[in-house]
């Protein structure tokens, strides 16, 4: 299936990926991800998803938080940046000049303990897909992080990896690029997407499937 070039707009986000996932969707979903040592819990709630994954947070944790509206929406992004019972990775690299600084900025950004996000896409064999521009994500979502936690709304469950890459495109895509648009003027790119099947740890992946629609 051909990607949308980088440059490539397109208006209006298709509904079809829109609905939220049937209760059979997500038991099937849930364990292909299990089954791909993603380890995986459902909750009905965005406020039971936020205490979920505080629970999971050690007092003190060096936590790292992609850009996500799901985890500005649930309260996750100013909990670990405004609390002061974590360590949080964002508020030190907003201090560094990325031009004069960019070696500290990536080695700061790609191995934290903990790294917080979403993904744009879960197929029901168990597969995670997240849409980049700039790509700095892909790195502690892969391999640097030492745990990484998802929480995802229960409106990303597709059926297979060509309909998660749809909806990456069809989907996700015009709603950031919309809100690009808005907030800077410019467009937004579709330059990676990372896919990742599973892991060869079992304790490393985590999501948290929320019965709600949360994020894009």
């Amino acid at each position: 299936m051909n990607l949308l070039p980088s440059s490539a707009t397109q208006s209006t986000p298709n509904p079809d990926f829109a609905d939220l996932a049937s209760d059979e969707q997500i038991a099937t979903t849930l364990e292909a991800l299990s089954a791909n040592n993603i380890q995986t819990v459902v909750v009905e709630s965005a406020e039971e998803a936020r205490q979920y994954v505080l629970g999971l947070l050690p007092e003190g944790a060096e936590v790292h938080t992609g850009a996500s509206r799901t985890l500005d929406h649930i309260g996750l992004t100013a909990e670990i940046e405004e609390s002061g019972r974590y360590q949080a990775i964002r508020p030190q690299l907003r201090q560094l000049d990325r031009r004069t600084q960019g070696r500290e900025w990536r080695k700061l950004a790609s191995s934290p303990d903990f790294m917080l996000g979403s993904v744009h896409a879960v197929t029901a064999q168990g597969q995670a897909l997240v849409a980049f521009g700039g790509g700095s994500q892909i790195g502690p979502y892969a391999s640097g992080a030492g745990a990484v936690i998802w929480v995802v709304g229960a409106q990303k469950l597709v059926r297979t990896l060509e309909d998660g890459l749809r909806r990456v495109q069809e989907y996700a895509y015009p709603l950031e690029d919309e809100r690009m648009r808005e907030a800077t003027g410019r467009s937004t790119h579709l330059n990676q997407i990372l896919v990742i099947n599973g892991s060869l740890q079992p304790n490393r992946l985590k999501m948290v499937i929320v019965k709600e629609h949360l994020g894009i």
